[in-house]
């Protein structure tokens, strides 16, 4: 079996539009979030990626579950795999970039080109859920 990416991403809806962000140095936007740190929940993860590069405070106690969306990583080769477990919450506090984000924006399902294959994942059901354009 290939090997696996695991992480964890906060789908936030605004106007029928997806928050993305981009790492410094990277092309592509992706979905707030990031791998899971030792022990950690789903959740936690969450909770902590969202602080980390929005500084944002999620409440998890609102948080749904929206499906798990798997595809082959960007510019590889090696048929290494990115699972992406989705999920909404309500969050307090503004969106600001940190330190390991330079860029956020709203996208819609006509911007596929500008995020990873898992993420076009996430569009489409989006878009088939009609909850974005």
């Amino acid at each position: 079996m290939p090997d696996l990416i695991d992480k964890i991403a906060w789908i936030h809806l605004e106007q029928r539009r997806l928050l993305v962000a981009r790492n410094a140095g990277r092309e592509r936007f992706y979905l707030p979030g990031g791998k899971r740190e030792a022990g950690e929940s789903d959740l936690e993860t969450l909770v902590r990626e969202l602080e980390e590069e929005l500084t944002v405070v999620v409440d998890p106690g609102t948080a749904a579950y929206v499906g798990t969306f798997e595809a082959l990583a960007d510019a590889r080769t090696d048929g290494l795999v990115v699972r992406l477990t989705c999920y909404t919450a309500s969050h307090s506090g503004p969106f600001a970039v940190s330190r390991e984000i330079d860029e956020i924006t709203w996208i819609t399902s006509a911007d596929g080109d500008r995020v990873s294959a898992v993420d076009r994942l996430v569009l489409a059901h989006l878009r088939d859920a009609d909850l974005i354009d």
